[in-house]
This record gives C-alpha cells, structure tokens and sequence, in this order.
C-alpha cells in the first residue's frame, strides 16, 4: 500500500458526551460497551493495515526509526503495485462487512470515513499509477536514495555500518527497478519532458566524483557521509578501517556502475522525449490533471475556476505590493520597482561561503526571535526542536529553493528547514522571513511535529497528510507573523506580499500548463512578469510544476480556506475569540481534507457561542 493511504485525520473526542443526557445506566453501559469494542475492532484494523505498509517499505521503517529491514530498499516493481492494490481492495471489503459505523464513538466514526474514502480514492487512482516521472529533479530515485543515506541511515553500531553497505550493495536491483519503471511508462507514452534529463544525468554524474570513484583527496557524497558517520563509533580503528574498505568497494563495484547504467538509459530516453510539458499529452490526460486536482485541493474547483482565482489574486497582491512601494519613496511603475528588488545588492548576501553563513545565522535568528512569541499563538506546541541546515551540494542544483523535513518519529532526528543556497541571488534578504515562518515555525514544524506527537490516535493519521491543509497551513503562517508585528521592514512585508504573489501565480500557471497547454517557456514568462523573483526561481518553479502536476494548487487554495473560516469565526465569536484556541482546532486534529477543517471550526464555533 502507498503512503497515502495514510492522509487521513485525527479528531478529538468531545469530552463528557453524554453527560447533558440522564439515561438509565442499565441500559447505558451495554450501548458503551459495544461502542466500545466496535471502536476498538476499527483502530486494531487501523493499525493492522499500517503495520503491513510498514513491513512493506524498509524506508519508511527508517523513517519511523526502526531497524528492522534497514538493509534494504523499497520494493517499486510493479509487482509491488499490485500487492498495494490488492491490499486496498481486501481492506475496503473487510471494513464495509466488518465494521458497523453507526457503533463507533465519533473520532473512530472520522478515521472510518476517511480512511474508508482514502481506500476508496486509492482504489480509483490504480490506473493512474504509472502517471509520473521516477527519475526528476524534484524527488528523482538519482537524488533521493542518496539524500536517504545521508540525512535518514543513522550508524549507531556496526550493524548499522554493515546495513548501509548492503544498502549500497542494493543498487544495483535498485536501479535495475527503476529503468524498467522507466519502459513500463514509455510503453504508455510517458517520458519525461526533455530538460528533465540533463538535470537527471548531472545529478547522477554529482554522485560518481570525487573518492573512491576517481584521484581526488576528498572523498565522494557518499564515501564521506559514510566515514563521517563510522568515525564517531567507539570501536577500533581497524574496524573502522575494514568497514570503510568494504563501503568503497561497494560503491566502485556497485553503485558506479548501477548509475552508469542510469545515465545511459536517460541519454537514449532523451533523444525520444519531447518539449511537450502538460499533463495533457498523458493518455486520458485531461481527466487525470481534473483527478489530480481535486486529490491536491480536496476541493470540486476546476481547472480553470482555479485558474481565474489566481488571476483574481494576482490583480489584488499587485495592489498592495504598489502600496508598499509608494511608502519606500520609490519613483517608477511596478515593474521597474521588481527589477529594483531584484538586482539591488542591499537584498543579497555576498556569493561567498561567509555569505551563506551570514544567510543561515540570520535565517536561525528569524526562527530563534518567533520561538519567544509562540505562547501568543498556540497552546499546544511541538516537542522536538527545529534546526537549519543548508541544502546538501550534490542536489542543490536541482533542488527546491527552501523545504521542510520532519523530525525522527523516535526523537532522534530534530526538524530540519533546508535552505537552498546554490544561488545565492535566488535567495533575497527580503524574503527570508516569510521563507523562514513557512518552512520552521510557525509554519511546517508546528504543524507536522504536533500531528506527529499527538497520543491515542491510529498511527495513520500522525504520518498521513492532504497538501491543502499542510501547505496551506504553511503559506497561511506566512501572514500570521504580520498580524504580531514581524515584518516591521516595509521591505521584508513587501517579500511576505512576493512569497503570496508567488503562490497565486502558481494557480495560473499550473492550470495554464496542464490544462490550457502552455509551453515551458510561457510559464516561465508569466512569473517574469509578474512578480519580483529571480529568473533561475521561474524557471525551477515552471520546471517543479511540469513534473508534479496540481502540486503547487495546493497552498493559495489551503491559505484561503483556513483564511475564510479564521474570519467567519471572528465574526460569529467576536470578543469570545481567541486566536490561540481557533489554532489548536486547526492544528490538534491533524491533517484533513478542507471541507473537515470546515466541519470542525464550525463545530468549535457552536461549542463556544453556547459556553
């Protein structure tokens, strides 16, 4: 089973539910008891089909912490798609035979609903399933299992030393997989838009430099990650010596050649693939991008409302952004005052290794200065710390400009806001608070730390998640920081009204993309025109919405929800409203799909007008 099977939600249980009603405790106790037990039955199930996508994917297993297949890679054939189907299918039959809803207390009655309708719409997207790019520069296998062995392979003990060299022996079936992912898809007319290769072969080429692949004195990506890691056991240096021996033989005799064979691949599939960018060229791909959509906005709006509500936006964020830069004094129009913001070198850090150290001390200082302001947004707050750590070299060309990697589930992993500093002039000095508020806190880390430590809920819900309410949540706390005063720079609030110009714009162009046939080229044009960024940020945004179609809806949409029921709350409340609370509903319930999250503030909007 794939992991969204596992984007569902968690939903308190409304305490003393039945103490406004006097009932005959005779008759009350044995209604308990079998709501009870029929709860009971639904989280154990709950928790046995999570059990089996755990025993499914050893990376996954890493993830959580647990070393019981640490040794190996998930196994993508498409064997392992019809098992997850089959899965699905057999799941969906027990719970509807199996499970009386109308017997379940009502947090069980939610998971059974959303896991039910998550079975269901998992069920329906199998044939979709071949519908994506394995190899990318977003989330591409050449760059992730790399990122994997670094940043989730912890080596706490010669066993772990041992499991990541068979990981490293493991290459070669891996990728073996992977090409033939690759045919499956081109059999089905699903290639890779061209530009995708070149970024897909220098990532897998980044890789093989360095020791032991060449004569460098340094030691490759992978070689020094592994001795860094093995240098900090407290075993003899000749261990250590035999263990790094067998990591660079397994990288020479395996992992070279496994990526040799990849590079290969991708330069012949290039040669085929097309500059056609749109999800449209798919087959049936119309109604695929209409599928994705609604999946990614857990919303009925079409392409093309979503694109005239990007529009809409766009118009609206131009307006204040005009404002802004009549308060600054500044004397032209507003695309010249862009080009201003754009090369002024008051906005950049120096294109130097101290500059990127200033960029990442002052990006943990915006962090740092919101953590002492948290009690003023929040009642709960999340466990586990948050660092900042810069993009790691061998991706950084190809990766996203700034993301967010949860925490260890075990502890042993802090969150991480990645900062992407390959160019440095992508990365102005104005934006770094709204970038640092989405990506750290009180953005993402708050949002996927506390689902992740919520208690008594199917461990479904704590690693499941809906894009429109994660991003959402993400882009929304964007603008809370301004509401406490944050972005006293009229500079830096005019890169919070960019960093919300930039999701509006991506309305437009994902759906102009995918649905109206835009090229690459006029992607890449309407972000040039319309916002401040720079043009290496167009062209890897236009590039991320090509490979992962509807991704991008997600956050304007989410934002405006969580928005919208913010306001009707407030008005509806008035002085009975308290910010920190409506936050808490948001948050200590999990990820859910919007039309939920309007359930749930409505409910707490009742609750609170009869209190």
């Amino acid at each position: 089973m794939k992991l969204n099977i596992f984007k569902v939600v968690f939903l308190l249980i409304p305490l003393l539910f039945f103490m406004s009603c006097k009932k005959d405790t005779t008759k009350q106790e044995p209604v308990e008891a079998t709501m009870t037990a029929e709860s009971q039955k639904a989280n154990d199930f709950f928790q046995k089909i999570f059990d089996t996508y755990v025993d499914n994917n050893p990376e996954f297993q890493t993830r959580l912490g647990i070393k019981k297949d640490y040794d190996k890679w998930n196994d993508d054939s498409p064997a392992s798609d019809e098992r997850d189907y089959k899965i699905n299918k057999e799941a969906l039959q027990w719970i509807k035979d199996s499970i009386n809803p109308e017997l379940l207390d009502e947090a069980t009655k939610l998971s059974y609903d959303l896991f039910k309708q998550q079975l269901e719409n998992d069920i329906e997207d199998y044939k979709y399933r071949l519908y994506n790019y394995p190899v990318n520069q977003m989330y591409g296998a050449q760059s992730r299992k790399p990122a994997f062995l670094i940043n989730m392979h912890r080596i706490d003990s010669i066993a772990d030393a041992e499991a990541y060299i068979s990981r490293l022996n493991g290459f070669t079936d891996s990728f073996s997989q992977l090409i033939e992912n690759l045919k499956e898809r081109e059999e089905k007319g699903i290639i890779p838009p061209k530009f995708v290769f070149d970024k897909v072969i220098q990532d897998s080429k980044n890789i093989l430099v360095g020791k032991p692949f060449d004569n460098s004195k340094e030691s490759g990506t992978l070689l020094a990650d592994f001795e860094s890691k093995v240098s900090k056991l407290e075993i003899d240096e000749e261990k250590k010596s035999e263990l790094i021996k067998k990591a660079e033989e397994a990288l020479i005799n395996v992992v070279k050649p496994a990526y040799e064979k990849l590079i290969a691949f991708a330069t012949e599939q290039q040669k085929r693939a097309t500059t056609d960018d749109g999800a449209w060229k798919f087959p049936e791909g119309e109604a695929f991008y209409n599928n994705a959509l609604k999946r990614t906005t857990t919303t009925n709006m079409t392409a093309d409302e979503i694109h005239q509500f990007g529009l809409s936006e766009v118009k609206r964020i131009h307006g204040e952004m005009n404002t802004i830069k009549e308060k600054v004094g500044f004397k032209g129009s507003l695309q010249e005052f862009f080009t201003f913001m754009k090369t002024d070198k008051q906005f950049y850090y120096p294109d130097t290794d101290k500059g990127r150290e200033e960029y990442l001390a002052k990006a943990v200082h915006i962090i740092d200065s919101m953590k002492t302001r948290l009690d003023e947004l929040f009642i709960v707050k999340p466990k586990e710390d948050i660092i900042v750590k810069r993009v790691e070299t061998f991706r950084e060309k190809s990766a996203g400009k700034a993301f967010y990697q949860r925490p260890a589930a075990d502890g042993s992993r802090p969150g991480i806001y990645y900062a992407n500093l390959y160019d440095i002039n992508a990365m102005p000095t104005y934006q770094m608070e709204a970038l640092a508020y989405h990506e750290g806190i009180p953005g993402h880390h708050m949002q996927l730390a506390i689902q992740q430590e919520l208690e008594n809920i199917p461990m479904f819900r704590k690693f499941g998640g809906y894009t429109a309410y994660t991003e959402g949540w993400g882009l929304y706390s964007e603008f809370i920081p301004k509401e406490m005063g944050f972005y006293s720079d009229p500079y830096s609030d005019f890169g919070r009204l960019a960093m919300e110009l930039w999701r509006a714009c991506r309305l437009v162009v994902d759906t102009g993309i995918h649905a109206k046939k835009w090229t690459r080229q006029q992607g890449i044009e309407y972000y040039t025109s319309n916002t401040p960024n720079a043009e290496s940020d167009a062209v890897k945004m236009v590039e991320r919405h090509i490979v992962m179609p509807s991704q991008a809806t997600a956050y304007k949409i989410g934002m405006n929800k969580i928005l919208e029921l913010r306001k009707a709350a407030k008005e509806k409340l008035g002085d009975n409203f308290d910010i920190r609370e409506y936050h808490d509903v948001v948050l200590t319930n999990g990820a859910v799909p919007l039309n939920v999250l309007e359930d749930m503030v409505n409910e707490w909007i009742e609750s609170k007008s009869k209190s």
